[in-house]
């Protein structure tokens, strides 16, 4: 069996026919702690994750102890598990009961190795600002998590935006019905202009406010991380350089709310807004959002049908565990979710699948192009569809060890027409074969609500009178 860095990697029962070196994270995680309860002296570990807030939330898990042979990959199981932590939960500190030279080796991690770094900055100064820390407990912290009602308030004359990296979309409604909706194609991510954003963003507001007698409420939905409608980090102003950042940036929502005489305007991750238009539609919770667009967003409302203060930017957490898997070009890390569930996977694997399109070429066109040879049934179309099925179907098992969820709303630009139905049927033929004893049901919405749902779910955000 092969390894990385000490760790046992199990081969999938289902294979992607364009990734034979896919190595599912859920079941190298389950086989390790598996090996290591079977020793009959497995060390126990804590990790719980703090927010600025206050709010705590643990995660238990075991590892091999130190004298065993196995004991190698105690490590990099222990660095992808809070990894992933870090991107589904959050947090800027982090109280460790477990091995003290396990802790001196994430401390070293996050201060020395640049993907370790990455989160570390982003973690702390961009996200909670305050310094990012480990500290060592024999007894963690009590959990401390708190959660809010998100959106569903649909009454009166509302504009609902979604911003994402290869088109922005915008819906006028009005007591809760659709009366204009569209979506423009642009490129935000290189741009280093605030004011650039800002005016394309007003545009899609301004043309939806044409179709309405007057505006009441304003709810957008993005990627990236946001408290009290302020930016903390968004892909879609990677270009802006870092002092503009500081200065237009992080208010930017804030100047629009301004620009509309301060009526009632609220903006969300991409992610939550997912799970919002799921719960919604579908009058049930436990709804885990995945958004398969220029990137992965991810959100969640439990089993109360509220949101909690979980990061869920899934984007950024592993699910493959092979040494050599795709690079994510912002953190540099290997293995995580965007190179497998977004438009840079159908980018990655038209190589493989043997479709020649020119390099210079955007993604969203070469999506598009690849949507186009499922219609004729091409076969090497159908493969790359076929792989991000089984990508998919991963990724939901070793969320499940995660979340409690029951339900998993599946959206974007991905996921339109025949390979979307595709990427479905192979998650839920890995559900089958692989998880044993619970039920997750997969939705995926028709073509109008899969395209433009997010924009109508955000303009329910905004609460008013």
């Amino acid at each position: 069996m092969s390894t990385n860095r000490g760790l046992p990697l199990v081969i999938p029962k289902l294979k992607p026919a364009l990734d034979p070196a896919f190595r599912p994270a859920a079941l190298c995680n389950r086989e390790f702690r598996a090996a290591a309860s079977r020793t009959g002296a497995a060390v126990p570990v804590g990790i719980a994750l703090e927010q600025r807030d206050g709010s705590i939330s643990s995660f238990s898990t075991i590892l091999f102890p130190n004298n065993h042979p196995a004991s190698s990959g105690n490590f990099i199981y222990l660095e992808r598990l809070v990894k992933f932590l870090l991107w589904s939960r959050g947090g800027f500190r982090i109280h460790f009961s477990g091995p003290s030279q396990l802790a001196g080796a994430l401390r070293h991690h996050y201060q020395t190795n640049p993907t370790g770094r990455f989160d570390a900055e982003v973690m702390g100064e961009r996200i909670y600002e305050a310094p990012f820390e480990i500290i060592e407990c024999s007894k963690l912290p009590p959990d401390r998590s708190g959660s809010t009602a998100l959106g569903r308030h649909l009454n009166g004359c509302r504009i609902g935006f979604d911003l994402g990296g290869s088109d922005r979309k915008v819906a006028a409604v009005i007591d809760g019905k659709s009366v204009f909706s569209e979506e423009i194609v642009w490129d935000p991510v290189p741009k280093s202009d605030p004011q650039w954003h800002f005016d394309q963003i007003l545009d899609s507001l301004k043309r939806a406010a044409e179709h309405l007698p007057r505006v009441d409420a304003i709810g957008g939905s993005s990627a990236g991380v946001y408290v009290n409608n302020r930016v903390k980090i968004a892909s879609l102003f990677r270009g802006v350089p870092k002092p503009l950042f500081e200065t237009r940036v992080k208010d930017i929502f804030i100047e629009l709310r301004k620009y509309w005489n301060g009526i009632p305007f609220e903006i969300a991750n991409d992610g939550e807004v997912t799970a919002l238009a799921g719960s919604m539609s579908l009058g049930k919770n436990a709804v885990l959002g995945l958004a398969m667009g220029s990137s992965t967003a991810g959100g969640y409302v439990n089993a109360e049908g509220n949101i909690t203060t979980w990061l869920n930017e899934l984007a950024f957490a592993p699910i493959d565990y092979q040494p050599d898997a795709p690079r994510d070009e912002w953190s540099g890390d290997c293995g995580c979710a965007v190179q497998y569930l977004s438009q840079q996977a159908v980018g990655r694997l038209l190589g493989p699948a043997g479709i020649e399109l020119p390099e210079t070429m955007p993604l969203p066109v070469k999506l598009k192009e690849v949507q186009h040879l499922m219609e004729q049934e091409d076969s090497r179309a159908e493969k790359i569809y076929q792989t991000i099925g089984i990508y998919f179907g991963y990724a939901l098992l070793h969320y499940t060890d995660f979340y409690d969820l029951e339900h998993v709303l599946l959206l974007g630009r991905v996921t339109s027409g025949a390979g979307g139905e595709m990427i479905v049927r192979g998650a839920e033929e890995v559900l089958k074969a692989e998880l044993a004893g619970r039920t997750v049901t997969i939705h995926i919405p028709d073509e109008l609500e899969k395209r433009h749902g997010q924009a109508i779910a955000a303009a329910s955000l905004p609460a008013f009178p």
